[in-house]
């Protein structure tokens, strides 16, 4: 007994020295790391308030623990407070290079190890770079945790030794693709680079694109990359962050051993945030490979957390935000645009208030600059009421609360509270901040920042129709590069870590923790539709879902796009409320709503406040049974939905997602189609087909009801009284015409002139869905194929050929088979290159199998995952909402895991040879036609030119219908 005493007595002791106090300084204690604060939990649910350990090492590393027990996973982050805001003229791009080359394998993780360590794990890792700051994370099992810190800290102190000639130039082609696929092959993709260049004073660190120029990543070398990390990678200039079902004391035990020999870095000093105004304004313009010409008016802003930004974040949201805003009002209502909006994204050093339109083809944004004018005059004319400011300081508390569901996210809020305040414990203060925002902090606001102030109003225009430009340029970014200010890299030298461990070996994962499978409840009632719950108290929250069997299948063929007509409709007007008044009570209830469409069901998901769930039910309600379907609402929307089918034939991934789908289902299926339907059919669809096919579909027994989240199975029960009146009959089920299969593999090929990149797809019509069946072991032997980071298709030509960002396979089916596909967005230089590379190892993959070594992994990483799936309510929401509409038991997951741990190696195969007819897919190809056609023809396959027939819709609204 006394020795028990002791032992208690000097566990209080150590855990003392060890933590400090709260308030204690963050001075070395013997080289312990010294706890600076320690933040509880709130007893109001209400109260946002994350709780959390913060600590500081000797090394100057500043480490957050928020102990999070609800799931059995741990978020792990590392934040350095550098971005391309640290670069210099004429190495733009460097951050981001880094960060690629962050994974490229240190010295005790060999190349491609680290994300296969973490997939294998069950878990997932990337990265991200932004101006200001680079955010490395993994989200793993609990018991890898000490595997996450390990891979952490091995990339913070032994990164310089594993960097070669090779790993460098296979990353920089990488960069290269994701800037051609994300930027430069996207429309509209340049625009922020050009408004920038033109925005910022010259040298400004925001001046250039965070993934850099072209001729800058051509310019450096391997030295650069070794002083850049010297530089700014070291622990001082760091935030680690853990986050979930952990335990403070050993996380900072583990945190020490890692990261505490790693010496500190140079000093850094933060940049100090700087407002800058314009003499006149900047008239600028961009051509390029879009339908739509857009004008974005951009003003300077403040910077992040500047006392304004609040108040000029809400009055974004007022001048351009919901439906009832005079932007979409004077805009896209007026049908003059197809989209616009006003935003104030902001950042560490400096902001922009911008208002984008997107306008209607033909339109001269000279006219959209005037009407934008004229918009912002009869906002401050008409005033702002107390309703207005009210809903939507209730919209910015609920996008906060909404965030809290996930342990990534709050861990991704602490990090940047402390990277850029140094103080974790902001998130009260920042609701605060806006709940306190007055109308005449709106008015002095907008006095100050947008009436009389100058912005940078750039036009961007589709090719050969300059005379749509709002004014002739007058501005040309430019300056004297030799008066900028330098980095003095040359006096940096390599650190030198002296651990009392051997780093080398992978630590070993602790006990697997137990599934937890979240249970649910079924409520059932003749009158109701069937509610299905999860009852989740950890945020003052709540999802809903609810499942409308009126999808693409119910559709004829000849009216194809009527599912999404009637979803849009829905979200309109009713017979009771105007589509303002109801965009407006949602936002006062800070409710997000959103209606989609795909092949099975019209969607309603809304994501509520728990004290508001009620009254959003009853909104929710009123807008699916009772929608007014009016004739000028249903012209307009029309209108938009033949605008965004022409869209499609300037965007290579929609023209490839539909060349695919056409071919595979084939001209008889409603799935030969997107959604959005065909021009013709579209021009075809009235106001009354809208109405016949929702009293058709819309009813109690063709509706499932899914809710997670803070209310209980009683409450559920009352909220499904809102439903009482729905029809009780079932639709009946459309014929689904037998798909005629693909008789042998050909190219198809469709031209995109002069693209910088080219879409790929190639697969055939496969399986439809099913738990422990077919669907589920291709799904298996699919994933060391290409459904996973390490898997062979994404090794070979991302990893090692450098030709892509990324390709992946996957099978996708639902009640009714869906496509096997291979997907990827590649080099124009090397279309066929790839095209060859991936035949060649699904070929390979199917004659020769999966090694044993792959089939473990596969295990494992499977297996694993589990521990992530039921987090938030939107997981917990698709568990349920696959669960009932497959009738599946409630064992159904524990009846995966067995089939899976089960599967030999000659059971993959046998579903590999079965399931990869690789003489019998099509290949479709989105690219530049006349350099392409030749060599696609020297594969071996039959190559045949489609049409890119997208045609043209009206350029002005039809008339009611």
């Amino acid at each position: 007994m006394k020795k028990n005493v002791f032992s208690i007595l000097m566990a209080f002791l150590a855990s003392t020295l060890m933590y400090g106090q709260k308030g204690a300084n963050n001075q070395d204690n013997n080289g312990q790391p010294v706890l600076v604060e320690r933040i509880t939990k709130p007893d109001v649910k209400e109260d946002l308030t994350i709780p959390y350990s913060k600590y500081k090492l000797a090394n100057g590393l500043t480490v957050i623990v928020a102990e999070d027990h609800s799931d059995p996973m741990v978020h792990v982050d590392v934040t350095y407070h550098v971005g391309s805001a640290r670069e210099e003229p004429g190495k733009s791009g460097f951050a981001h290079f880094f960060e690629h080359m962050m994974f490229q394998g240190s010295r005790d993780v060999a190349n491609g190890q680290q994300f296969k360590i973490v997939t294998q794990a069950g878990g997932t890792m990337n990265g991200n770079t932004t101006n200001d700051r680079t955010r490395y994370f993994e989200t793993m099992p609990k018991n890898y945790l000490e595997t996450a810190l390990w891979l952490e800290s091995d990339r913070m102190g032994f990164l310089l030794d594993s960097v070669t000639q090779k790993k460098f130039e296979i990353q920089r082609a990488t960069v290269k693709n994701e800037k051609a696929q994300r930027y430069d092959n996207r429309p509209y993709g340049r625009l922020n680079e050009t408004t920038d260049k033109n925005f910022y004073p010259f040298g400004h660190p925001y001046s250039w694109p965070t993934i850099g120029y072209v001729p800058d990543l051509n310019r450096v070398g391997v030295e650069d990359l070794k002083k850049f990390f010297l530089r700014w990678y070291g622990p001082n200039n760091a935030v680690l962050t853990i986050g979930g079902d952990v335990n403070t004391f050993d996380v900072i035990q583990l945190v020490n051993k890692y990261f505490g020999s790693i010496p500190r870095g140079p000093e850094v000093t933060n940049a100090k945030p700087e407002y800058f105004n314009f003499p006149t304004d900047r008239y600028i313009s961009m051509e390029d490979n879009v339908r739509f010409p857009m004008l974005v008016m951009t003003y300077p802003s403040v910077a992040r957390f500047n006392q304004d930004e609040a108040a000029l974040d809400l009055l974004a949201e007022l001048i351009g935000g919901g439906k009832s805003s005079i932007i979409y009002k004077n805009f896209v209502k007026a049908q003059k645009a197809v989209n616009a909006y006003a935003a104030d994204p902001t950042s560490e050093l400096g902001g922009q208030f911008m208002i984008s339109v997107q306008a209607l083809p033909g339109t001269k944004l000279a006219d959209m600059e005037a009407l934008v004018r004229s918009s912002l005059k009869e906002f401050i004319d008409k005033g702002i009421t107390d309703k207005d400011l009210d809903r939507v300081k209730t919209q910015r508390e609920a996008e906060m609360t909404f965030q809290l569901e996930s342990i990534a996210n709050k861990v991704n809020i602490l990090s940047d509270y402390q990277t850029y305040l140094g103080n974790p414990n902001y998130i009260r203060t920042d609701i605060d901040r806006y709940k306190e925002v007055t109308k005449k902090d709106l008015q002095r606001v907008f006095e100050v920042y947008i009436k009389d102030a100058h912005c940078v109003i750039a036009s961007v225009y589709p090719k050969g129709h300059k005379e749509l430009i709002a004014a002739p340029d007058n501005f040309t970014a430019g300056g004297d590069s030799s008066k900028l200010a330098h980095q003095n890299y040359d006096t940096l030298k390599p650190r030198t870590v002296k651990d009392n461990f051997k780093r080398n070996k992978q630590p070993k994962p602790g006990p697997t923790p137990v599934m937890s499978i979240p249970q649910h409840y079924t409520t059932y009632d003749p009158h109701f539709p069937t509610g299905n719950g999860i009852v989740n108290s950890e945020v003052p929250d709540v999802y809903v879902q609810i499942n409308i069997k009126a999808g693409q299948a119910n559709e004829r063929r000849e009216k194809a796009g009527l599912a999404n007509l009637a979803a849009r409709m829905m979200q309109e007007s009713t017979y009771k409320k105007s589509a303002e008044e109801m965009s407006d009570e949602f936002e006062a209830l800070g409710t997000d709503v959103n209606v989609s469409t795909n092949q099975e069901y019209i969607t309603v998901t809304a994501h509520c406040l728990s004290k508001t769930v009620n009254k959003s039910i009853m909104l929710i309600n009123e807008m699916i049974t009772v929608p007014k379907c009016d004739p000028d609402e249903f012209a307009r929307v029309k209108n938009e939905v033949l605008q965004q089918i022409a869209n499609q034939s300037v965007r290579a991934d929609a023209l490839a997602d539909n060349t695919f789908n056409g071919i595979i289902y084939g001209a008889t299926s409603p799935f030969a189609n997107s959604i959005l339907g065909t021009k013709e059919s579209v021009e075809s669809i009235t106001v009354e087909d809208v109405k016949a096919y929702l009293q058709m579909n819309v009813s109690l027994k063709n509706t499932d009801f899914y809710i997670s989240g803070d209310v209980d199975q009683e409450k559920l029960k009352a909220d499904m009284m809102l439903f009482v009146g729905w029809q009780f009959m079932i639709s009946p089920e459309m014929p689904m015409p037998k798909p005629q299969g693909i008789s042998k593999t050909q190219i198809y090929l469709v031209n995109k002139e002069n693209a910088p990149q080219s879409e790929i797809r190639i697969g055939y019509l496969a399986l439809p869905w099913d738990s422990t069946g077919d669907y589920y072991k291709a799904n298996i032997m699919n994933y060391p194929l290409g459904g996973a980071f390490s898997s062979r298709l994404n090794l070979f030509l991302r990893e090692k050929k450098g030709y892509t960002y990324g390709i992946r396979s996957f099978f996708s089916g639902n009640h009714n088979a869906g496509p096997f596909e291979v997907s990827a967005g590649v080099r124009a230089d090397v279309t066929d290159s790839s095209v060859m590379d991936a035949m060649d190892i699904m070929k390979n993959y199917a004659a020769k199998g999966i090694t044993k070594q792959e089939l473990q992994f596969t295990k494992d990483a499977i297996l694993g995952r589990e521990a992530l799936a039921y987090e938030t309510n939107s997981q917990k929401v698709r568990y349920m909402e696959r669960m009932w509409s497959y009738k599946l038991s409630d064992n159904y997951l524990n009846e995966q895991q067995a089939v899976l741990k089960k599967m030999k190696v000659k059971d993959v195969n046998s579903i590999a040879k079965q399931y990869l007819p690789t003489d019998k897919m099509a290949i479709v190809v989105v690219g530049d036609a006349k350099s392409l056609k030749d060599k696609l023809s020297k594969l071996g396959y039959p190559v045949v030119e489609v049409q890119n027939n997208s045609s043209a819709a009206p350029d002005k609204g039809p008339g009611k219908n």
